[in-house]
């Protein structure tokens, strides 16, 4: 094997051939853009390595969900994007033979070894901004086609070249189902890849366009998980990611090239476009609808058609080139810094398989889309798009995403209103029931650096989980994170001394504490980051 990660090969191939064994296999994932990725690519690798499988979706992997995992008759479970970090619940249920765990994540891991653990942090590479949760299952994925001795479906080319027919899994669903308000099936249990929608179509992971019996189109899907992990914050994907980068642009599933530094180029208006181009503030454009009107009505291009926008996805090379000049002439002449102008260009990663037009082919709203489904208890959906599902998976998850922006932008109304409790190294806010939990993250994070929320401190952000417990989120920045910052280790640590438990990454981290201790939980958090950070 000639993986894109050779520093993880061969503990890859272990556990590519521990899963060759299983008679099948329990695929647990969790519910972000990265863990739905994840479970996408597993899903396809085993599909393609004919292991029989079902999949089952969690918010948080703790000691009640690992129970139940346990409790299923699957003697081999493959956690996908989390597993490390709970090593310690995972390996007791392995040490009673309860099953084999194989694992492919990039979370901080818990002091606990087990034998296939497949995990970028193992061999010296960061797992916050060098490969993904969807890194590590593209690299299992690549390690299964090679190690797999099952002859490959007819219509996936070894060259890459495209799939002429694609067949359904044989899987079935396990658990029972009920209807959901919009009428869809929906399982709280383990599914397949094999999904019956509620307009008689299925899902099946060998709906990719472009199949290829090295598994080498996944690759698209890896990138898709680790932009949505914010992997490429500092403006392109690097390290580990690099290599997955390359394998999919050489399989014809990826294209990358500088463009603008904007989300939404495939989908929104132009002046949308830029009015909503905040993380460069530009002043008489940005948060400004008029001002952005006025300075497209400036340029001498026809930017409508028939009447209406175009989208910068539409525009020739040659008036993008014409409107970027533009807006960095007005970014100059409105006195913004020239290492913030350097930030309205970036690398674009583009899934060359996708309609031009749609969010599905650009890689930073792709995972916002998958975003949208899993946080509204929806992964099926999530799930069916990264599956091939064009019709009643993607426009459900489309509706899904309009109800989560409105959500977000309501989130960061509130914390912009309320602001946040200053600390001396942390600030903080707690929503009680007004964001849901699962966003609450997301929300602080992107309410940093608005009026009263510094980004020079890391910010904890608390939402009501149930009766009994909170959840806890917590956002830092890269330059933290430089000084010191971990916030994984905060979080685990002052979580457990509430008697809670958390952990994550180094520059955003979770945790679930008792309802009554978020005070003792941010004072001992704020000791903690207080320590790191002198």
């Amino acid at each position: 094997m000639a993986g894109p990660v050779p520093e993880l090969e061969d503990r890859a191939v272990a556990c590519a051939e521990r899963l060759c064994e299983a008679d099948r296999v329990l695929l647990a994932s969790h519910i972000d853009a990265d863990g739905l990725t994840s479970a996408a690519i597993a899903a396809q690798a085993l599909e393609r390595a004919a292991i029989p499988f079902e999949t089952v979706f969690e918010k948080q992997l703790d000691e009640d969900a690992v129970a139940d995992i346990a409790a299923t008759d699957y003697d081999t479970v493959l956690f996908t994007d989390f597993g490390s970090g709970q090593l310690d619940i995972i390996g007791d249920h392995e040490d009673a033979g309860d099953f084999t765990p194989v694992i492919a994540d990039h979370h901080q891991p818990a002091d606990r070894e087990t034998e296939y653990h497949l995990n970028p942090l193992l061999f010296g590479i960061n797992g916050s901004s060098e490969l993904s949760g969807a890194g590590a299952s593209y690299v299992l994925a690549r390690a299964l086609a090679d190690v797999s001795d099952h002859d490959p479906d007819p219509s996936v080319a070894a060259d890459g070249g495209k799939q002429t027919g694609g067949g359904e899994s044989s899987q079935t669903r396990r658990t029972s189902s009920e209807l959901s308000s919009d009428g869809g099936e929906r399982s709280d249990g383990p599914r397949s890849t094999s999904e019956p929608r509620s307009d008689g179509s299925t899902v099946t992971a060998s709906g990719a366009a472009n199949a290829r019996a090295d598994n080498c189109d996944l690759a698209a899907l890896a990138v898709v998980g680790a932009v949505g992990d914010m992997q490429a914050a500092g403006g392109e994907l690097h390290g580990a990611n690099e290599g997955i980068v390359a394998e999919g642009v050489a399989a014809g599933v990826l294209e990358t090239g500088k463009d603008l530094a904007l989300y939404g180029k495939q989908t929104r208006p132009l002046p949308k476009l830029l009015e909503y181009a905040t993380d460069v503030h530009i002043p008489g454009i940005s948060n400004d609808a008029n001002g952005a009107l006025r300075f497209l009505d400036g340029l001498d291009l026809e930017l409508k058609r028939d009447g209406d926008w175009r989208r910068w996805a539409g525009l020739t090379n040659e008036e993008k080139r014409t409107v970027a000049s533009a807006l960095v002439q007005r970014a100059v002449s409105s006195g913004v810094p020239t290492k913030k102008i350097d930030q309205l260009v970036s690398t674009a990663y583009v899934l060359s398989e996708e309609p031009v037009g749609t969010e599905l082919r650009d890689a930073s709203e792709f995972s916002t889309l998958l975003n949208a489904t899993a946080r509204y208890e929806r992964a099926d959906v999530g799930l069916g798009v990264c599956l091939g599902d064009r019709d009643g998976a993607l426009e459900r998850a489309r509706q899904l995403l309009r109800e989560h922006r409105r959500n977000l932008s309501n989130g960061i109304d509130l914390v912009t209103r309320e602001g946040a409790t200053q600390e001396e190294h942390v600030q903080w806010f707690h929503a009680s029931d007004e964001i849901r939990e699962t966003i609450v993250g997301i929300v602080a994070g992107m309410a940093m650096g608005n009026a009263g929320i510094s980004r020079s401190k890391p910010i904890i952000a608390f939402a009501d989980k149930n009766d009994d417990e909170v959840k806890v989120s917590s956002r830092g920045t890269h330059s933290l994170v430089r000084q010191g910052l971990d916030l994984s280790a905060v979080m685990g640590e002052a979580s457990r001394a509430v008697g809670g438990d958390g952990g994550g990454h180094d520059v955003a981290a979770g945790a679930t504490v008792p309802k009554g201790e978020e005070e003792t939980f941010v004072e001992r958090a704020d000791e903690i980051v207080g320590e790191q950070l002198s």
